[in-house]
């Protein structure tokens, strides 16, 4: 993932499209990984759930901080701050990245793993990849959106462990 954007708006540009009060940006089954949440202090901001390539939840990033699990702990995840960035590694590799941005923006880098062990990966392109647990890719339809803005539904982007998805959903 290389591009995730905050904006106090709650619009998050995510593949190159945005969502606009959206409250699942990516849902994996029935386990949302990218998610717009409220924050008292922050307004609103994004929560990431991650998973290790065993299905192992290893932390959640709310914003720009990152919480390790206890499962994450037993596991050796260990999260660092770092200057303008925290970084979550696990077994010496880089797992997950929070860079700030000038202002109250952020981008965040990551291969997302789900609880099923599949490996969700959105890069500049609009089309997000979905690889199963043994490393084979399964192949998310056809169409290819870019630049779009969907407000208002459920869920942004929902992929299934069959390799479907759907876009702005209910």
């Amino acid at each position: 993932m290389t591009e995730l954007i905050y904006h106090p708006t709650a619009a998050v540009t995510f593949a190159t499209n945005t969502f606009v009060n959206v409250p699942t940006i990516l849902q994996f089954d029935e386990t949302p990984l990218v998610s717009v949440v409220r924050e008292e202090k922050l307004g609103f901001t994004t929560e990431f759930l991650l998973y290790h390539a065993d299905g192992t939840y290893l932390a959640k990033v709310t914003g720009t901080r990152m919480y390790a699990t206890g499962d994450g702990l037993a596991a050796g995840v260990k999260i660092r701050q770092l200057p303008q960035m925290w970084v979550c590694t696990i077994d010496g590799r880089i797992a997950f990245e929070v860079r700030h941005q000038p202002g109250e923006a952020f981008r965040v880098q990551a291969e997302l793993h789900t609880p099923t062990g599949c490996l969700v990966k959105v890069d500049e392109g609009p089309k997000p990849q979905l690889y199963s647990a043994t490393g084979g890719a399964l192949q998310i339809g056809g169409v290819t959106m870019v630049r779009n803005m969907f407000q208002g539904c459920r869920i942004g982007v929902w992929i299934r462990s069959n390799g479907s998805v759907a876009i702005g959903v209910g």
